[in-house]
């Protein structure tokens, strides 16, 4: 089976579905290739922050993600041996400190409007198996694998949206250099306590961060940082001294936590890296969200990239085609603004990740 599209896009996180839903809106026919075989599955990334919230109301999605359910957190506090050490309220005008949206949720709001537009092409449980090259080297298409089916889609831009372990990334030989942060982060969820106010809490266990997250629905998501590496040692640990840590900060979990988190197999391991490409795009590819620039899970700044990704590609790329820029030239053009940006955010993350404790020095 052949298909020809003007965009091909591997990958139907926010930011490829937001890309694919802003082509398909100026008429510029896409192919949007998910390996799943839905959108409903769960992800660790899934707060907004003010610049996400924004390109949700440019495009008029806010209010359909909203309806579908959000959480607005109030503050942010910091918390050491079950004591409220400070407390940070938005800042006027803003009326939270982030925003909780499940991913399917936004997913589900993007993917219905782009739905309705005759230039998108949704294929769920389709897997990219390889790239398509013709004779000058160029990429112009992938071959897919759909159930028992192969397919291959032509077309003369393929955006790699496929994550921090893009196959795009990888075919097209595009080499990611890989940070890590020195630690790991486990991950668990459990259910608010009655009374519960939306907010994000942070403490400090034994030298170690933890962040606790309100999520829609009534649930708080909490990340801990362990060492790089040291789980499968921790694990060999009693898991009752572990836990009780937590609840020593944050004495409200008691009966949550032990209902819920009953063992080390009631957690997911997350490794967590940075990653840098010298270069985005290369030769009809173009890469973005984790895919061009994994970030850590710190300031939660990724989701939110991911869509200024696609808000920003939507305009190059309908430029490109405008002006007859056949190779896409404009969008390698434009990458070094994009990519300094990025770099900023980057070194932000770094310096909240070793600056952390200090949060507590007069306290502990």
């Amino acid at each position: 089976m052949l298909v020809k599209t003007d965009v091909c896009i591997v990958g139907s996180g926010p930011g490829g579905a937001l890309l694919a839903y802003l082509l398909a809106k100026r008429d510029i026919s896409v192919v949007l290739l998910e390996r799943h075989s839905d959108v409903s599955r769960e992800f660790r990334g899934e707060f907004l922050n003010e610049e996400g919230e924004d390109i949700l109301k440019k495009h008029g999605l806010f209010e359909r993600v909203e309806k579908l359910g959000l959480l607005r957190m109030d503050q942010v506090e910091y918390w050491h041996g079950g004591r409220l050490l400070k407390r940070i309220l938005p800042e006027i005008p803003v009326d939270h400190v982030g925003i909780h949206v499940p991913q399917n949720h936004l997913l589900t709001a993007i993917l219905d409007e782009a739905k309705k537009l005759d230039c998108f092409q949704l294929m769920l449980n389709s897997r990219v198996t390889d790239l398509i090259q013709n004779e000058t080297g160029r990429f112009t298409g992938v071959h897919v694998r759909k159930g028992g089916e192969s397919i291959i889609v032509e077309s003369p831009l393929i955006i790699g949206a496929d994550g921090r372990f893009s196959t795009v990334r990888k075919k097209a030989g595009i080499r990611a250099v890989i940070k890590n942060h020195g630690y790991d982060l486990l991950w668990a969820k459990i259910p608010a306590p009655k009374g519960w106010q939306p907010s994000i809490k942070m403490a400090l266990v034994n030298d170690s961060q933890v962040a606790l997250f309100t999520q829609s629905g009534g649930a708080i998501q909490i990340g801990w940082n362990i060492e790089h590496g040291s789980f499968s040692h921790l694990r060999k640990q009693p898991f009752e001294p572990f836990i009780e840590n937590l609840l020593q900060a944050f004495p409200e979990l008691v009966n949550s936590a032990h209902e819920n988190i009953r063992s080390w197999n009631d957690f997911i391991v997350l490794d967590v890296h940075s990653s840098y490409c010298e270069t985005w795009t290369k030769d009809g590819i173009a890469l973005m969200g984790d895919a061009a620039h994994t970030m850590t899970p710190t300031g939660a700044f990724g989701l939110n990239c991911a869509m200024k990704d696609a808000d920003l590609l939507a305009d190059l790329i309908r430029e490109c085609i405008l002006y007859e820029d056949t190779e896409f030239l404009g969008l390698k053009a434009a990458e070094p603004e994009r990519k300094a940006e990025i770099e900023r955010l980057q070194a932000i993350q770094v310096d909240k990740e070793l600056s952390f404790a200090s949060q507590f020095a007069a306290y502990v």
